[in-house]
């Protein structure tokens, strides 16, 4: 095009002057300066000498829907759902019809604009800014506006997860790290479970979640454990890494500090949570990453069914590579294969002529149980093969889980 007057006066004739401002304004965005697509508009027509007005051809003045209705609708979901939130997108559904007009019209010029639907999003944002004073983000927000502008408006919002991160200590055995189905009626509530559809009465993830869901008012809560211990051993030293999601939280302005302490008292003997900061989704997958650096401190009460030779205790410091092929207890829903873990290093401490205690490093993922036992052979090499008696573990702690 020569100037920007033959492209609006060839948009004009294609259109029969029936355009928005904001649809030519649009079309003319690479060639006429403007803050905005109704200035271009407007320093067109004042330069041609018309008035647009009546019905646009491309969007069937589409743009009228996006007033003050429409922030009233936005404003009373918020408030319906008493929802808090500092960050936000905008997503919208418009008629397919236009959108194909609004491309057709572009392609027929080679013009290389913003679509209208953009266009339509970057308004409602715009507008929700200005009567909000929240803020647009586009990688991580806490809710997402959809409007539906096929008909008459409709508003929906997503409400994005929340993700804290901490540690957590296990100070009492027989608790699990996340909620167990009854397995009778896989938690739907029976006899059995005394309607609780629970296998357990409580978990690590339990005495937590439930204190954050009746805070965020969240719909459901999910715990992420950078890997697990048995229901029967305890997690000391610095604790375990793990991300709590909370799903569809209405409320995200919390004091962390003061509801982990809070959390800790109510829960004081059985567990306790350290270190609670918000965090991005991406940690979640993190800390359930396994990486050759990183390792796991366990202290065993190893008892035998004889006597062992004090001596042979020395040869279990030379224990390094052990394969183990899926243990017999978790195969039922663990893939069966044989697993390569090293032994990082190991000490000892002789309680009597049938028992000790055992302190091991080892990388994360080596079943410490089975190492002892050897689980039928499953387990090579391993204690009771070393000691040349049958051994068992009977009694576990996690001392250290290593960060990466």
């Amino acid at each position: 095009m020569d100037s920007m007057s033959d492209l609006a006066s060839d948009i004009l004739r294609e259109t029969d002057g029936k355009i928005c401002r904001h649809c030519l304004g649009r079309k003319l965005s690479k060639t006429v300066e403007g803050s905005n697509n109704v200035e271009r508009a407007d320093k067109v027509c004042e330069e041609l000498d018309i008035i647009l007005d009546g019905d646009c051809v491309i969007c069937n003045n589409l743009f009228d829907k996006l007033g003050d209705d429409l922030y009233a609708k936005i404003d009373e979901k918020i408030s319906q759902l008493g929802l808090e939130f500092e960050t936000f997108l905008v997503g919208s559904q418009i008629p397919k019809d236009v959108q194909e007009r609004d491309e057709a019209l572009s392609e027929k010029f080679g013009l290389d604009v913003e679509t209208i639907k953009k266009e339509v999003n970057r308004l409602i944002g715009l507008g929700i800014w200005e009567r909000f004073d929240k803020e647009a983000e586009f990688e991580r927000q806490d809710v997402v506006f959809n409007i539906d502008l096929k008909k008459k408006p409709k508003v929906r919002i997503q409400i994005n997860p929340l993700y804290v991160e901490g540690k957590y200590n296990k100070y009492k055995r027989g608790i699990p790290q996340t909620k167990w189905p009854c397995t009778k009626c896989k938690g739907r509530g029976c006899d059995e479970c005394n309607g609780t559809g629970k296998q357990y009465p409580e978990s690590v993830e339990e005495l937590i979640s439930e204190h954050f869901l009746k805070l965020t008012k969240g719909r459901e809560a999910k715990f992420h454990g950078a890997g697990r211990e048995d229901i029967d051993v305890l997690m000391l030293g610095s604790g375990r890494p793990f991300v709590l999601e909370i799903k569809e939280p209405k409320i995200r302005n919390l004091d962390l500090a003061d509801l982990e302490e809070k959390i800790n008292k109510i829960n004081e003997g059985k567990t306790a949570y350290h270190g609670l900061k918000v965090c991005e989704r991406g940690r979640k997958a993190e800390i359930k990453q396994s990486s050759p650096d990183t390792y796991k401190v366990y202290e065993a009460i190893v008892e035998c069914d004889d006597a062992f030779d004090v001596a042979k205790l020395e040869e279990l410091k030379k224990l390094n590579e052990i394969n183990q092929q899926t243990p017999l207890r978790v195969l039922r829903r663990r893939t069966d294969m044989v697993r390569v873990k090293h032994v990082l290093g190991l000490s000892y401490e002789l309680i009597d002529d049938k028992s000790f205690k055992m302190r091991i490093k080892t990388e994360g993922g080596l079943y410490i149980k089975e190492l002892i036992s050897g689980d039928e052979g499953r387990s090579q090499p391993n204690v009771s093969e070393i000691l040349g008696v049958n051994a068992v573990c009977a009694q576990l702690d996690v001392i250290e889980v290593s960060e990466k």
